[in-house]
């Protein structure tokens, strides 16, 4: 597997996948078409999650905006999260500003959404 790093845009967050088991995703995301920017990143988390021989994984969500569809994919990924979690011990760390209510109502739905993950919220 190759390391992806893509940086940030004004529609898109700062993006680094990295094959020793972590992902960062950070910054605004509410790209033009959310599915069609994130589909080299969902496909490389599929790869990691079911090819790799890693055990764990870290993510760091520093999300500041998002839109729906880009919650959509946020929800996909978590969904391949929670599928493998048999084979890869995934903890998500959800970083969010204090002043921004939306992002931390997301990742409290999230850890209701997702049970079984390890989601640690974190506000700055």
């Amino acid at each position: 597997m190759e390391q992806i790093e893509i940086e940030a845009t004004k529609y898109t967050p700062k993006i680094f996948l990295n094959p020793d088991g972590i992902i960062s995703i950070e910054g605004k995301s509410y790209p033009e078409n959310s599915f069609e920017f994130y589909q080299p990143i969902v496909e490389w988390i599929d790869n990691f999650l079911n090819k790799s021989s890693r055990d764990s994984l870290s993510v760091n969500m520093k999300i500041i905006y998002f839109n729906s569809s880009s919650s959509k994919v946020f929800f996909d990924i978590f969904d391949m999260f929670e599928e493998s979690r048999d084979r890869c011990k995934t903890t998500i760390h959800w970083i969010f500003d204090t002043d921004n209510e939306n992002v931390a109502e997301a990742g409290e739905d999230l850890k209701e959404d997702f049970p079984t993950l390890d989601i640690r919220l974190s506000a700055i």
